[in-house]
């Protein structure tokens, strides 16, 4: 008999949440993947999640040990289109919610992660594959385990890169998220209260290759004036406060997200363009719902019976596919140069900022409902 029902694959966020949700339930799970050795790369992403990714990281007991400045509520956002005038808003207060979502200090929300697993007594990290009868696959776009399994994973391209850096303001961020849609770049203000408390923002970029060689090779100073250039000011007078980060944008989705004894979790089985911030909400909904289809599985049934991996497979096929779907058609609406799709997308992103039932189901869908 093996001495783990369940091996994770993997030890980023969703890796490690897999790990924390499966031993609270029992099961006996061994975690391989390494802890943040210290000193490492400073990191510089900031996550936007959702209430269900929220839901899910207090009932690990992860949530409310992050430091007060790593989370920081969005009570409102501002989306401008690539014509003056066209936006679109969304407002917490007029949705009645507390928040729209939460911006978090990605590296600080690792080491949460990470000192959970530490102390969790069904947790136990390993430094080789162990038997168990569940893998879980939780090893990123570049899963090795996958590519062993023969599941194909072809990517889309966009031919766009995603830079990641932290700011400063001398304006506060108010708790408003802001996003510009600028054909063919996206820029995204993410309100963290870091550095300073109230004035910090994570930046995620959306921009062609080229661009990001160019933009990458800027020093500070020139690299602020692009950014000034790109927001119009409209945030404040922008100060790089870190290094810079880029990484290839790609739309994927594995052939197969189950087999026997084993399932794909996270980036390790779809990819999406981060416009819409909801790449790691996915892979935390994987979570909830792998976690919640092992808790109700049949008395007779194993971890890794295949059945389980059925239906963890049919209830994450729409959720992932709308969502990636929803990504993509944005993706090439603004990406489109023709002046008669500049004035249709603009045009219906002013038409939806009057229509609040509309806004209020786009703010479901978002937030994990």
């Amino acid at each position: 008999m093996s001495a783990h029902d369940v091996l994770v694959r993997g030890a980023g966020v969703v890796g490690l949440s897999t790990a924390l949700a499966l031993g609270r339930q029992g099961l006996r799970v061994a975690l391989l993947g390494d802890a943040p050795a210290p000193g490492a790369r400073e990191d510089v992403r900031a996550y936007a999640l959702n209430a269900a990714s929220v839901q899910l990281l207090t009932g690990l007991k992860v949530w409310d040990t992050l430091p007060a400045d790593a989370r920081t509520p969005v009570h409102d956002m501002h989306i401008e289109g690539d014509a003056r005038g066209a936006a679109l808003d969304f407002s917490a207060w007029s949705q009645g919610l507390a928040e729209l979502a939460w911006i978090v200090d990605a590296a600080e929300l690792e080491r949460a992660l990470n000192a959970a697993a530490t102390y969790a007594p069904h947790v136990q990290r390993v430094t080789a594959p162990v038997p168990a009868s569940l893998q879980v696959l939780a090893e990123g776009k570049a899963s090795v385990t996958r590519q062993g399994l023969g599941v194909q994973m072809p990517r889309q391209a966009y031919g766009h890169r995603g830079l990641a850096t932290r700011l400063l303001s001398d304006q506060a961020h108010a708790g408003l998220a802001r996003q510009w849609f600028r054909s063919p770049d996206i820029v995204a203000l993410l309100p963290l209260d870091r550095p300073q408390a109230g004035h910090g923002f994570g930046l995620v970029w959306s921009v062609p290759d080229a661009q990001a060689d160019a933009l990458m090779a800027l020093t500070d100073a020139a690299f602020e004036a692009a950014l000034a250039d790109a927001t119009g000011g409209a945030a404040g007078n922008l100060q790089l406060c870190s290094a810079r980060a880029q990484w290839p944008l790609a739309l994927a989705h594995a052939n197969a997200v189950h087999g026997p004894g084993w399932v794909l979790v996270g980036d390790a089985a779809h990819l999406v363009h981060p416009l819409a911030g909801q790449g790691l909400n996915l892979g935390l909904g994987d979570v909830v719902v792998l976690a919640d289809e092992l808790a109700r599985r049949e008395p007779w049934r194993t971890p890794g019976d295949p059945r389980i991996g059925e239906r963890y497979a049919r209830r994450r096929r729409l959720p992932v596919q709308a969502m990636a779907q929803v990504t993509d058609a944005l993706w090439q609406l603004f990406a489109h140069p023709a002046p008669l799709v500049r004035e249709l997308r603009n045009r219906g992103l002013t038409l939806v900022n009057h229509l609040p039932p509309l806004k209020r189901l786009l703010t479901g869908r978002a937030l994990g409902g």
